[in-house]
């Protein structure tokens, strides 16, 4: 390439400029500190109540200088902000490795008139870069040469293969980008260049689209929504019930005439009014479930860990249960529904009826010689994987080569190439001059742009020899339009034997005489996996919008082949960025809810479309892989990034697909949905004890009788509903079913009315029986034996154990015993609770106020308790039936 006209910056020049214009580094997005990312956990509602709770207990501890329940509830809370805090680092140290970032690729610049070799970094405003075909554009610039030039300009617009140019007569107006500009972050395909550069760093489009991708999002999750509803009406019930208590207990003894205006003021009274004070307290602490957190946390977390293992790579625990919120998913086109690598679709070689190329005749072999010889694209073989180099349509025709055993390059080994014209937008053909493998033949073969090939023919090769070019017209132009209908790109080929050739007469020989010998359809094509995804997703209840930089013709067609566009679709449901930005907000907060296809999508029409959603009440969950994507990526509900994608594009994201597969989106929804289901499972199990313990402590101090459960006792029973009650419904296995559901509103409380008729049921039962056994136990002397508290204090601890069964099978829609052997967690936990409770019993002595338990009380207790279960297995089968 000639360049030396061109001097460059000379020293000085790159001070100044890098002085002015700043260095060409992205600014990383800032890190939150190891401290604040702690502090963030309390943040959590549950989490501030028991930070109430914790307080209101000390204040009790302190009272009876007995403090285990205190540290009970401070370990439930640095427990649960322990493990969230764990895990969500773990992600990001398996994230930063996954996204490393390379600024020191050298790249050609002119300076002080000669050529340098300089770190990308190093580029200021005003250089002259030098650049060939495979290397990625370091900063935004203008051209000032380019000769054949095309960009992938995938990750930021979509679009693989855009034509450049300096020549204003073949500027494409539609093009997102001018066409003298090219762009950092995108890659040159095919030609070379040189350009002056106008902007670096975060002044670059990739800059701006990187710096939006990470502003600081306050948007909070379904989930914590709910979470704070949920502890709020804790807070309310809590305070009331203890008001109520405080007064009726107060308004007792003033009726019963133990306040009097002489007494009110003594030692003794004030004692009393401190007693249901503290009364007031344990009620407040009794009502505050102290597991929920560590439950969400562990769901959480072990969703993350499990999610990993299908390839979803979460950096943010919520964004495990916001996905089975989610009602929209924006994806990308390029590289998330399809494979981002072009391919052949079809091939109509006219000489070649099954249009394979097995053999080593004649014609073939000129199809596959003009094949491998007139490219400039190469195929890296690797281990698993072939990576194509060059223009992608071009490498396209090699892997069609490669799938059907032929080597493309055996036939450059030993062909001779004589000369070559490259392939230029101005021409629209490529052609190369060769000595052939076919008896050492001249051969000048052609491809490129069908419509211009074809015109150069005079005849087509068919089966039954040379024919009339005029006699295939209109079957070209049939194929051909087809073809385009699909969204196809496609290319035409011909040959032509030559007599002789003298050097630099090619371009002349070329123009005409041709013998056409058919066309090739190419595309990005559909991952395999999408259609079925896509149709698990529509199925429930997730509406699917296709976000792409592409034509609308492509983006229609990609959108019925995954089965998103139908035929009676109409315009109202397409629209170009273009468009969509010329909409006022109030009419394109319409729009968004019918679209199905936003195509010549710019970042910010992205973004623009998601705030639009979310406004409507939507969860909004948004794919994509490039640059352009990270913007909405960030402002999403959700953003999922592929493993494959850009740097920025992930650190904008709060789940990484390592395998790129729109399926692995299906699954996070399940494992979403599924997720849910087992946090509302705790909450059932959890609230239906707190409930009957909230009545007991209420009406045994209101006739005069406090719960007959020691503080160690309760930390035991705490410790159930805490840590293994928490593990066992955390860990249960993602229920495929939940994909039949409709998406729950974010706006809907947590405890959904069967939900509040379980546990008003259940809770209460329980009250009924413990005060009844309460009531059995002091009917004659009025105290409870160590025996009979031992009774009660394992009646109590085994009501929850078959509680947990239920709590399991609660919206499964089936026994509790069903998949039982699939959830590990829940089966270690079975065994825990029982041989735990029975070695603190047994065993426990003055510490727990305990006996030992004959075999017959262990029978009748665990026998009358299983009725829980029992029952309940009876209702499931009933309402089966």
């Amino acid at each position: 390439m000639e360049t030396k006209h061109y001097s460059g910056l000379n020293d000085s020049e790159v001070q100044q400029s890098r002085k002015q214009f700043g260095e060409n580094i992205i600014t990383p997005p800032p890190h939150t500190p190891l401290w604040k990312l702690f502090l963030e956990k309390f943040k959590d509602p549950i989490i501030r109540i028991l930070l109430v709770a914790a307080v209101l207990s000390l204040i009790i501890s302190i009272m009876h200088n007995e403090y285990a329940e205190t540290i009970g509830i401070f370990f439930a809370i640095f427990l649960a902000t322990g493990v969230g805090f764990w895990f969500e680092m773990d992600a990001n140290k398996k994230f930063e490795l996954l996204n490393q970032v390379n600024d020191d690729i050298h790249i050609k610049v002119l300076r002080n008139g000669n050529i340098h070799e300089i770190p990308k970094r190093e580029i200021v405003v005003g250089d002259i870069v030098v650049l060939e075909t495979g290397e990625e554009i370091p900063a935004d610039g203008e051209l000032i040469e380019a000769i054949s030039l095309q960009v992938n300009e995938s990750t930021l617009t979509g679009e693989p293969v855009i034509d450049k140019t300096t020549d204003p007569a073949d500027f494409d107006p539609e093009a997102t980008y001018p066409s003298n500009k090219i762009m950092r972050g995108t890659t040159i395909v095919n030609g070379h260049c040189v350009y002056k550069v106008e902007k670096v760093g975060d002044a670059t489009e990739f800059g701006k689209v990187a710096q939006k991708s990470t502003e600081i999002n306050h948007d909070k999750t379904p989930l914590s929504k709910q979470l704070e509803g949920l502890a709020k009406f804790i807070s309310i019930i809590g305070f009331t019930v203890a008001g109520v208590t405080f007064v009726g207990l107060l308004t007792k003894d003033i009726i019963a005439g133990i306040f009097t205006a002489d007494t009110i003021f003594t030692l003794e009274t004030a004692g009393r009014i401190l007693k249901y004070f503290m009364v007031a307290v344990t009620l407040i602490v009794v009502s505050v479930p102290e597991g929920l957190p560590m439950s969400v946390t562990l769901s959480l977390a072990l969703s993350m860990r499990k999610m990993l293992k299908t390839n979803n790579l979460v950096r943010k625990m919520h964004a495990c249960e916001t996905m089975g919120a989610t009602t929209v998913i924006c994806t990308d086109k390029t590289g998330t529904l399809t494979q981002n690598q072009m391919q052949v679709y079809q091939t109509r070689f006219y000489g070649l009826p099954d249009q394979e190329l097995q053999q080593d005749n004649r014609l073939q072999v000129l199809i596959k010689e003009g094949i491998s010889i007139n490219s400039t694209a190469y195929l890296e073989y690797g281990n698993d994987q072939i990576k194509t180099l060059g223009n992608p349509t071009e490498a396209a025709l090699l892997l069609w080569l490669h799938q059907q055993k032929i080597n493309y390059m055996d036939y450059r080994d030993n062909t001779e190439i004589l000369e070559q014209l490259t392939f230029s937008t101005e021409r629209k053909y490529m052609a190369t001059l060769v000595r052939s493998v076919l008896e050492g033949k001249l051969i000048l073969y052609l491809k490129g742009a069908p419509e211009i090939v074809f015109a150069k023919c005079k005849q087509v090769e068919t089966p039954a020899g040379l024919v009339p070019a005029q006699e295939y017209h209109a079957t070209v132009e049939k194929e051909l339009l087809d073809f385009q209908n699909q969204a196809m790109r496609t290319l035409g080929f011909a040959y032509k034997l030559v007599d002789s050739a003298s050097e630099g007469e090619i371009e002349a020989i070329a123009q005409e005489d041709f013998i056409f010998l058919g066309i090739a359809a190419i595309s990005d094509p559909v991952r395999p996996d999408v259609p079925a995804a896509v149709a698990k997703c529509l199925n429930a209840g997730i509406d699917v919008k296709i976000v792409t930089g592409d034509t609308p013709a492509t983006a229609r067609e990609i959108g019925r082949q995954i089965g998103i566009w139908k035929s009676e679709d109409s315009e109202e449901q397409i629209i170009t960025g273009v468009d969509f930005e010329k909409l006022p907000d109030e009419e394109a907060a319409k729009r968004v809810l019918k679209l199905k296809i936003m195509c010549r999508a710019r970042p910010t029409d992205k973004q623009r479309l998601v705030e639009l959603l979310k406004q409507s009440g939507a969860v909004v969950a948004v794919t994509g892989d490039g640059t352009n994507d990270a913007p909405a990526l960030n402002h999403a509900d959700v953003g999922l990034s592929m493993g494959s994608g850009t740097s920025v594009a992930k650190e904008a994201s709060d789940i990484t697909l390592l395998d790129d597969s729109f399926n692995s989106i299906a699954t996070a929804v399940m494992w979403g949905r599924s997720l849910y289901h087992n946090i509302q499972r705790f909450i059932l199990f959890q609230l239906t004890i707190n409930l009957s313990a909230l009545l007991i402590v209420l009406i045994g101090s209101m006739f005069g009788r406090e719960l007959p459960l020691t503080v160690t006792q309760m930390l035991w029973v705490n410790m159930i509903i805490d840590t293994f009650a928490a593990a066992a419904l955390a860990s249960l296995p993602p229920n495929p079913k939940v994909m039949n559901e409709m998406p729950r509103k974010s706006t809907d409380f947590i405890i959904s009315p069967k939900m509040r008729n379980y546990i008003l049921g259940i809770g209460l039962s329980f009250t009924v029986l413990l005060l009844g056994l309460m009531y059995w136990f002091t009917i004659n002397d009025g105290v409870m034996s160590r025996h009979d508290l031992s009774v009660f204090f394992t009646t109590f601890v085994m009501l929850q154990f078959w509680n947990m069964f239920n709590a399991k099978a609660f919206l499964s829609h089936g026994s509790a015993f069903k998949n039982l052997k699939d959830s590990t967690g829940f089966l270690i936990v079975m065994f825990i609770i029982p041989i735990g409770q029975y070695l603190i019993v047994q065993f426990g002595g003055e510490v727990f106020r305990t006996v030992p338990l004959s075999w017959k009380d262990w029978g009748i207790i665990v026998g009358l308790t299983s009725l829980v279960l029992w029952i309940g297995e009876i209702l499931r089968l009933m309402k089966k039936q």
